[in-house]
């Protein structure tokens, strides 16, 4: 008996089924144990073994990630597209990717009900027109300073230069997308033009004068702002120049849009109202013609707004400029001025010089801005900037 109860249990720890061999459960039950029902419970614990790990990794993975949860907030879509404030607001930034065909015609939408139905402060849109740096920044800085509810600021230069201004600086982020302009060439108005559109998209600039990195201005913010906003008219100089560097340069062929007693030429810095900043803007008509047929020893930007808007709005024009220059030296370029030119002689002589007419009276302050200023004579000018301009 002993001898058959051993052989059993070493039959089946080899593996081998003993016929009549039984296993007797707590419930006095008895099942037979066969090799196939062994494996399906081992693969059936291997399985449980596996699931048991995997449910303990996860559950330490869920605990730490609740450490750090992921907050998900719905945003919602731009806001007061329906709303007055979403079209009177400024561009907080002034880069954008519109092209120039674009931009212009966004910046050609004109209000047809002259009141504004809002308190609108009228700004002046500053435009400088440059080729890289702006070496008297400095001197701009302490002219603007405490006057920020009246002015915007606008750059245009060289696609390749990269400003540095300090985030401090009111020139911080105000170059506009700018594209190479050649001196003479048409890519110059189209610069000008480019400058006026983004000044456009600000609905509060209702002045614009345009500037290069040599001019300075001659006065203090107080007073531009009075002269400008005052005025009835705009300043632009346009004259007719019956010299071979005037009438000498007319093309024929761009008759008979404009024809010879049409053609006028100024200077190229100017300040103009929004009115003719957006006739400006939205030109084709002439924009072409000028293209084509305006080009070296024809040059554009003294002759195209000139003779358009003398054209169209000759009641709006003073037929002067702001900018003062000294020509008398001959060239195709004005004089530069230095330090030592400065004097407060120098700048007497500029604010009281010849006289000219301001809404048809005559009046002694011509000129607001003066060109070309050396970038040397920066440091005089800062130190004698209250003395000389007025701040």
């Amino acid at each position: 008996m002993l001898q058959s109860r051993a052989g059993s249990f070493s039959s089946l720890e080899e593996g081998k089924v003993v016929p009549g061999a039984r296993v007797t459960g707590k419930s006095g039950r008895h099942f037979p144990l066969t090799l196939r029902t062994l494996k399906v419970l081992l693969f059936l614990l291997g399985i449980g073994i596996v699931f048991s790990f995997l449910y303990v990794y996860t559950s330490r993975l869920i605990k730490v990630t609740n450490k750090f949860p992921v907050i998900i907030r719905f945003q919602p879509c731009a806001q007061d597209h329906g709303s007055l404030a979403s079209w009177i607001r400024a561009p907080f930034k002034v880069k954008h990717d519109m092209n120039d065909t674009e931009l212009f015609w966004r910046a050609s939408f004109v209000p047809m009900i002259r009141d504004y139905p809002f308190k609108r402060t009228p700004k002046i849109a500053f435009m400088f027109l440059t080729r890289g740096p702006l070496p008297l920044a400095p001197l701009w800085e302490r002219f603007f300073k405490g006057n920020k509810k009246y002015y915007s600021i606008y750059v245009h230069s060289s696609p390749s230069y990269q400003p540095k201004f300090p985030p401090s600086s009111v020139f911080y982020g105000r170059r506009i997308p700018s594209q190479v302009a050649e001196w003479g060439m048409m890519s110059m108005c189209d610069a000008e033009r480019r400058l006026l559109a983004n000044a456009l998209l600000d609905i509060n600039n209702e002045w614009f004068i345009l500037l290069s990195e040599a001019c300075i201005p001659i006065v203090n913010f107080d007073f531009i702002y009075r002269y400008i906003s005052k005025s009835r008219y705009s300043f632009m100089g346009s004259f007719d120049d019956p010299s071979p560097y005037g009438r000498g340069r007319y093309n024929t062929n761009m008759s008979p849009t404009v024809n010879l007693t049409d053609w006028r030429k100024g200077s190229q810095w100017f300040e103009i109202n929004r009115h003719l900043a957006v006739k400006i803007v939205q030109d084709k008509k002439y924009h072409a013609l000028f293209e084509e047929f305006c080009r070296p020893d024809c040059y554009a930007d003294e002759h195209y707004f000139q003779t358009m808007l003398t054209m169209d709005s000759p009641h709006l024009l003073a037929n002067r400029t702001l900018t003062w220059a000294d020509w008398s030296r001959g060239g195709a370029h004005p004089a530069t001025f230095s330090k030592p030119d400065l004097t407060q002689a120098f700048f007497e002589k500029l604010f009281y010089g010849k006289p000219c007419k301001y809404n048809d009276q005559l009046a002694t302050v011509c000129y607001l801005f003066a060109r070309k200023i050396a970038p040397s004579a920066l440091d005089h000018l800062l130190e004698n900037s209250s003395k000389f301009l007025g701040f």
